[in-house]
């Protein structure tokens, strides 16, 4: 476990930590929502973590009744070579998250294919729009509840 990142987490944002967990090694920190932005500055900034590098941001539909939806940020320390998921939860009846495109502009990509798939929707992006799908397209693929075989005729396709 990272022990001194966490620690320092505990210590620096108190408030802001639900759960810590450790599984073969990999250490998962569970954030309040609307904490996210300054979790992951002090991450990235704070001298025992330094993860200056966010490889991944995913989202997961875990479809149960309280905290259905879930945003996961995968994050690494290129000079520590240390790596740590952070999870949000997100509910269903407000689907937003703050964008952490002003801690690492590189998230841009990845939040934009979550809330394409998943219909999370990052406040503060500067460009939040459809990656895969049409704008007008109104679904979220990825969602539990979305029927494996589509919606027939919610996509116009071309004809032979």
């Amino acid at each position: 476990m990272l022990t001194s990142v966490v620690d320092s987490l505990r210590s620096s944002l108190p408030d802001s930590i639900l759960a810590v967990q450790e599984f073969r090694g990999e250490t998962t920190v569970h954030v309040k929502k609307s904490s996210i932005v300054a979790v992951c500055t002090h991450l990235r900034d704070d001298a025992s973590s330094l993860f200056d590098y966010c490889s991944d941001v995913c989202g997961a539909d875990a479809y149960t009744p309280e905290n259905r939806f879930e945003v996961i940020y995968n994050l690494y320390s290129t000079s520590l070579n240390h790596r740590i998921r952070v999870k949000t939860f997100v509910d269903e009846s407000d689907m937003h998250c703050p964008s952490v495109t002003s801690v690492w502009p590189g998230a841009n990509w990845p939040e934009r294919e979550t809330f394409d798939m998943f219909g999370v929707i990052f406040d503060g992006h500067n460009d939040l729009r459809r990656m895969y799908m049409p704008e007008e397209f109104e679904y979220h693929p990825l969602r539990k509840d979305f029927p494996m075989m589509g919606i027939p005729d919610s996509i116009p396709l071309p004809r032979k």
